[in-house]
């Protein structure tokens, strides 16, 4: 089986980046290739379900259906994760459809925490962090998001939505989301002393777990942190840790144990599998056949970082 062309006939989404990160296409036809996430398939088909208001699905975290005072799995199907999604989908953030959601999310939408503007964040940083990446990469003003989580570095070098609420140590969810926010803010104002001091603490804590494991006992902190998934939302696990540090072209010897976890996962075409769903609504599919067949994210997203981590230079690939 052809695996590169088995990518390439997927969604636009998947097409630019898989020519960009595994074929070394020429510029000119990648760029091609990644105009069309705003007029094709899953990027378009996104774009379309935003309101006159900003919004995705009536709220910013939630949906505007959802009741806080009953409980219910999270939903994926409101403006938060509506634009992770776009920036993980490679939306050019130069092209007039992005321009356009991106100012009508700048107008108008508030976070439901405390009435704030969605690119001045709110308190959680695992939500903020994600916003941080988006605003980042859609050429936004960050730096109120950039203030509050720098506030809230833990001693052990990460960070936890729950450190209000007595949490001691670090998350390895919410790290992650951080991490990918700040490296995303580097890459657009090439960052401070201070972000490249917090991240490069996030990478440590990370990094002294092997991407998944208690570093008292050495045993996984959570088994499913070892599976893998697209889209990952504010979950961590292996592939999502190694994917940060393939931009960062930060190649650490303590990543080898979880290189050769991901390594193993491939089946015998050299696919690799949908193996964590994580529960709760969304606006559609992204291609998945269900855990456990085989996933064009997961498997471009894995061959990409093998490939980088298997190159005896600087990494090719370049960030979204």
């Amino acid at each position: 089986m052809d695996v590169i062309q088995y990518l390439l006939s997927g969604d636009p989404a998947i097409r630019w980046q898989t020519m960009r990160d595994l074929t070394d296409a020429p510029t000119a036809d990648v760029a091609a290739a990644r105009a069309r996430v705003a007029t094709e398939g899953w990027g378009a088909r996104l774009l379309a379900e935003q309101g006159d208001d900003g919004q995705w699905d009536g709220g910013t975290y939630r949906p505007g259906w959802a009741d806080e005072e009953r409980p219910f799995f999270d939903a994926w199907t409101a403006t938060h994760f509506s634009l992770q999604s776009l920036w993980e989908f490679g939306l050019d953030p130069a092209s007039p459809e992005a321009q356009h959601a991106i100012r009508l999310v700048r107008e108008n939408v508030r976070w439901e925490n405390d009435g704030q503007a969605y690119f001045d964040g709110e308190v959680e940083p695992c939500i903020n962090g994600i916003a941080l990446a988006v605003g980042s990469y859609f050429g936004q003003p960050v730096e109120p998001i950039v203030t509050t989580i720098l506030g809230q570095r833990l001693r052990d070098g990460g960070w936890n939505c729950w450190a209000e609420d007595g949490g001691a140590v670090s998350s390895f969810h919410s790290t992650m989301c951080v991490l990918d926010g700040l490296r995303e803010w580097e890459a657009a104002t090439g960052g401070t002393d201070a972000s490249r001091d917090a991240r490069f603490a996030g990478e440590e804590y990370l990094l002294e777990r092997g991407l998944y494991r208690r570093r008292s006992t050495g045993t996984p902190a959570d088994v499913r942190m070892t599976m893998l998934s697209f889209p990952t939302r504010w979950y961590h696990d292996i592939l999502r840790g190694l994917e940060h540090f393939r931009l960062v072209d930060r190649r650490d010897p303590r990543l080898a144990d979880a290189i050769g976890l991901l390594r193993a996962k491939a089946d015998e075409n050299g696919l690799f599998p949908y193996e964590n769903a994580h529960q709760g609504p969304q606006l559609f599919e992204f291609e998945q056949e269900g855990e456990g067949f085989p996933s064009r994210w997961v498997t471009l997203r894995a061959l990409r970082v093998l490939r980088w981590w298997d190159a005896e230079g600087p990494a090719s690939a370049a960030a979204l």
